[in-house]
């Protein structure tokens, strides 16, 4: 048996190679992008690499299988601003849905039917009740998270068919070496300049770490993959305002925290969204002044498995990674 990964030189895909390699696992990454020459992996003997894309039907003949083979998909788009609003959509359904069908043509035409499917909280959209429970009503609120859901109903579909399939919506996702959105956050901190919130900063926030989110996947795999939707988040999330005050304790910064009236703040970055210079993704901020938290029970419950990463302290690491890249850079 071997573990196929589609976007396996992303994020996700690299830690859990890492993992599977650790317990002397086979690995093949199929990705646009390779990262293998850089020697980042312990057990090269184990991993293999095809470049392909998953929106090319014709890029999936190359791919060698065994009937026993787990199927892992990855490979997406990230949620950022980089698109005018009426490209989005199509953008977001190529890499996401189109994607998906083409990943399950070629799992039915090698007669697999083993998947592990990293999917998006997005799909919840709005907050109806608190925590999040994997029955909370899906209405999601940008092309992003409908996309994700119409891979879900697809998923939905597949497992009628005779296709195992473990469904995974995490929370962000974070870690060394990812900076995304919070890049913004750091640059206000290392500057000791005012960092305002989205609301007043009493919501809970909610994270989810890259090792946490990889381990998950192998805990399911070692239970069979469960036809199930699965929330993966941190445990006990703290407020916006206690995880930022945390971050600028350990940056040593002056930086204070603004709370804000989250409807003009939202009316503000609607109407930069609206002239094409987005600073966050509307999916993004129409939900910062929520608390968007994730219950945990069923992935306990089911799969024997819970976090071990805290918000606060990924937050101070994917910081000390900013901070690191900056010297790299010759920035610091």
């Amino acid at each position: 048996m071997k573990h196929i990964i589609f976007g396996g030189d992303g994020f996700l895909g690299t830690e859990l190679t890492k993992q599977l390699t650790a317990l002397g696992e086979k690995v093949l990454i199929c990705d646009r992008k390779q990262t293998l020459a850089s020697g980042i992996y312990d057990n090269k003997d184990l991993v293999s690499y095809i470049k392909m894309d998953v929106i090319q039907p014709g890029t999936f003949e190359q791919i060698p299988t065994d009937d026993d083979d787990v199927v892992y998909h990855f490979a997406a788009e990230l949620l950022v601003p980089i698109l005018p609003r009426k490209e989005r959509k199509k953008y977001f359904w190529d890499a996401l849905y189109v994607g998906t069908e083409n990943v399950f043509a070629f799992m039915e035409s090698r007669g697999l039917h083993n998947l592990l499917y990293y999917t998006t909280d997005m799909v919840y959209g709005h907050t109806v009740y608190n925590p999040r429970f994997e029955d909370h009503p899906r209405a999601p609120i940008g092309p992003y998270g409908e996309a994700k859901y119409q891979t879900e109903l697809l998923c939905e579909k597949k497992r009628k068919e005779g296709f195992n399939i473990s469904i995974f919506r995490p929370r962000l996702i974070i870690g060394e070496g990812r900076l995304g959105i919070l890049e913004k956050l750091f640059i206000l901190i290392d500057k000791n300049l005012p960092v305002p919130m989205i609301g007043n900063g009493k919501n809970y926030y909610q994270f989810i770490s890259v090792s946490d989110c990889a381990a998950v996947c192998i805990a399911a795999v070692n239970k069979g993959l469960p036809n199930e939707e699965f929330n993966v988040g941190s445990l006990n999330p703290p407020t916006v305002r206690e995880l930022l005050t945390d971050l600028i304790n350990e940056a040593n910064s002056k930086s204070f925290l603004i709370p804000t009236p989250a409807p003009a703040v939202k009316l503000v970055l609607e109407g930069l969204d609206r002239i094409n210079k987005p600073i966050m993704d509307p999916e993004q901020y129409l939900i910062a002044d929520e608390t968007c938290v994730l219950e945990m029970s069923k992935v306990k419950n089911i799969l024997d498995w819970e976090p071990k990463d805290t918000d606060s302290d990924l937050l101070i690491i994917a910081y000390r990674s900013y901070r690191e890249k900056l010297k790299r850079e010759g920035k610091a």
